[in-house]
């Protein structure tokens, strides 16, 4: 029988934890130590919960508000990515908090382009599964316009393919800043009818 997922021999590293747990509060995220992440995801955020309301990504498949499985418990990004989108914009910097993410690795190539079921494991045994690519949109580029005026257009087309992925938990566990990522990747095919 094949392998169903391949380890990757990559270095991942988490270098950032964040969380809100007030999502009438904003997009923005502080800082954590340590993330224990369940079933219904990261404890305190506010994006948790086993299910979520429909939203504007989904009106083809469902009218607005219906409630469906929630696949994006968790946002993810790149460090690498993240300094190439402020270079695209010419800032210094755009910070993990700005964007709302939950996590921030390094030493995973083009984390935006992980394929949908990939693993990313840690040493507790918590394990993550990427549903898909976080696509850019305007609520981090008022955050970010807020820091730098002059970019208030210039963050969507900057991070087209750089923003990150949207998972949800498959195993708890607690992630801790430092711990390394272990990246478990599906076969790959092409689906020749789409």
């Amino acid at each position: 029988m094949p392998e169903l997922l391949t380890k990757l021999g990559l270095a991942g590293r988490v270098e950032l934890l964040l969380a809100n747990p007030d999502r009438d509060g904003g997009l923005e995220k502080q800082g954590v130590a340590e993330a224990r992440l369940l079933f219904s995801g990261m404890e305190g955020d506010c994006h948790g919960g086993i299910t979520r309301k429909s939203d504007s990504r989904m009106l083809k498949q469902y009218k607005r508000n219906t409630e469906v499985r929630n696949s994006r418990q968790l946002s993810i990004l790149s460090a690498e990515e993240l300094a190439a989108v402020a270079g695209i914009m010419g800032i210094p910097d755009v910070k993990p908090e700005w964007v709302g993410a939950n996590m921030l690795l390094s030493g995973i190539p083009e984390l935006t382009m992980l394929p949908p079921s990939t693993r990313l494991q840690f040493p507790s045994g918590a394990m993550i599964v990427v549903d898909a690519e976080n696509h850019p949109c305007r609520y981090p580029a008022d955050i970010i316009a807020r820091h730098h005026p002059e970019q208030k257009k210039g963050f969507v087309a900057a991070a087209m393919h750089k923003r990150g992925v949207v998972g949800w938990v498959e195993a708890e566990g607690v992630v801790r800043t430092g711990d390394a990522v272990t990246v478990w990747v599906p076969p790959q095919r092409i689906y020749g009818h789409a």
